[in-house]
């Protein structure tokens, strides 16, 4: 499992990693039941504090991508992909609301918006 940290985000070290490990489980690079790097080793490899790892793995876990187990270790959970799906879309939303609010203020057209719109998501 590779975990590239950037230095050059404001993102915290923490969600780079969730969203990573997210990620990955979400395009089937790892798949339910499938080991997680223990917090330590993890940490080790990329180079940061264990409390850090710590924190993104609460949060996977908290959020239902991982599952926890004292002397097991964590691994991929069976998840509910709709729902991810579900709230990444939610934040789309949030996102287009600001662009048609923008958008309405600046007299700019919606049909503008909608191929402005287009071109970033076909972007490569």
């Amino acid at each position: 499992m590779e975990i590239i940290i950037s230095s050059n985000t404001s993102k915290p070290i923490y969600e780079q990693i969730t969203s990573q490990i997210k990620a990955m489980i979400m395009s089937g690079e790892l798949k339910t039941g499938d080991p997680i790097p223990s917090m330590r080793a993890l940490a080790k490899s990329i180079h940061v504090s264990v409390i850090t790892v710590q924190k993104a793995y609460e949060d996977l876990q908290r959020d239902g991508f991982i599952e926890t187990t004292v002397g097991r270790g964590s691994f991929v959970s069976a998840l509910n992909k709709d729902f991810y799906q579900e709230e990444q879309q939610r934040r789309a939303e949030e996102h287009l609301q600001q662009a048609a609010e923008i958008g309405r203020a600046s007299g700019i057209p919606v049909e503008k918006l909608a191929e402005l719109l287009r071109l970033f998501y076909e972007e490569v």
